[in-house]
């Protein structure tokens, strides 16, 4: 029983260090093969069919004060290009009963974004059109409008403007989306830029490119956007992108990338100036919640940022808390807090799957996490909802 102990202990190893040696292999693979293969795609992008029933314009949904949206992020899948993105289509498939279920309700769903990370490779058409878009369709086919904010994997990582990979992977990204964002020369988007606005009934929702969040051009243009609003009637502003200002996954804790950065020296200013409420982001493959309060001449205020990267990417755990010290102090003269009310799970298993649903109601905005299969339970505030209020303490459930 020992020798057979001790085969079985080597043939094991022996089977491992083959499974190591494919591994990697797969691995350099998996590092080498999208830039290759970019590089000789030459099939174009199918734009995804729009919505069946398009969105309400801005001027005819003026006295709408209650209705929800949907947010995720992060749905790239291993085998983009190969076959649908599985892990996604079961996020969209819990979508579609939450849309169908809450049709006739006070708040129905009027439509979704994403905030980045479609596929792995977004110059690669054969990843959109065979992975992703036909997921996508699922939920515009049954009228669902669809708001795709980039991410670094669909325009790269470069932040200049002229870089060849990420105009191939805006080029895909134009195309793909061309039925869904405003219009070329729509006063609500951006020319040139994935950068644009969606307004409906009392709330205003910016997604624009953080890849690119140094860039003056999308600075101003948003700064002009918030400057202009109507703020009587916009009286809920959000955010969307995909890098998050603080997190706590492998992107974050003690590592700090340069858009994210840029979005703290540039963008949560700007936010606070105007009262943005709630920044939604991705790029971290799991779920948390920061707050961040301020005040100003008007009063004390709190901007809400929510990560949510359960789309259907590999997913991550906790790494550490980032290192505020320096942002506390630039803005001590707002009086900045940053509390980061809910952390996300060592392990990634602790991450599940996941979406949101954000419930306006007038000015108070509510948010649901909906775990998706195995993580069908998953309760981040011991609940599965929160208001984000200082003053309210009831949660959704």
């Amino acid at each position: 029983m020992q020798v057979r102990g001790a085969l079985l202990q080597i043939s094991y190893a022996a089977g491992m260090s083959a499974v190591r040696r494919v591994a990697r292999g797969v691995l350099a693979a998996a590092l080498i093969l999208p830039a290759v293969v970019a590089a000789q795609d030459t099939t174009a992008v199918t734009s995804i069919s729009a919505p069946s029933a398009p969105l309400a314009s801005e001027s005819s949904t003026a006295g709408i004060r209650k209705f929800s949206f949907i947010a995720y992020g992060d749905t790239r899948g291993g085998l983009d290009g190969i076959a649908l993105q599985t892990n996604h289509s079961l996020v969209v498939t819990s979508m579609l009963n939450t849309i169908a279920v809450r049709a006739g309700s006070s708040d129905p769903i009027k439509f979704v974004v994403q905030s980045g990370d479609a596929v792995t490779d977004g110059r690669v058409a054969r990843q959109l059109n065979v992975s992703y878009i036909p997921v996508i369709e699922r939920l515009t086919d049954v009228g669902i409008p669809y708001y795709l904010a980039v991410g670094n994997h669909d325009v790269r990582n470069s932040n200049n403007l002229a870089d060849s990979s990420r105009l191939i992977g805006l080029k895909n990204y134009f195309a793909a989306n061309k039925n869904l964002i405003p219009a070329d020369g729509s006063p609500r988007r951006l020319a040139g830029y994935p950068t644009y606005a969606v307004a409906y009934g009392n709330t205003f929702v910016l997604l624009f490119d953080s890849i690119i969040a140094d860039d003056s051009t999308q600075f101003n243009w948003i700064r002009k956007q918030l400057a202009a609003l109507d703020h009587r009637r916009f009286v809920n502003i959000v955010a969307v992108c995909h890098h998050p200002a603080f997190s706590s996954g492998p992107h974050g804790g003690a590592n700090l990338e340069g858009p994210t950065m840029a979005m703290r020296q540039l963008y949560m200013p700007l936010f606070r100036q105007y009262h943005v409420k709630l920044l939604l982001a991705g790029h971290e493959h799991l779920f948390e919640h920061w707050v961040e309060r301020y005040t100003d001449a008007s009063g004390e205020h709190r901007l809400d940022e929510i990560v949510s990267g359960g789309g259907g990417a590999p997913l991550y755990g906790y790494y550490g808390e980032p290192d505020l010290t320096a942002y506390l102090t630039a803005n001590a003269a707002s009086h900045v807090r940053v509390e980061h009310l809910v952390r996300p799970g060592v392990e990634p298993g602790a991450n599940p799957y996941h979406y949101l649903v954000v419930h306006v109601d007038g000015d108070r905005i509510a948010v649901e996490v909906i775990g998706v299969d195995w993580g069908g339970n998953f309760q981040p505030y011991r609940t599965n909802g929160v208001v984000l209020s200082d003053n309210v303490s009831i949660v959704k459930e």
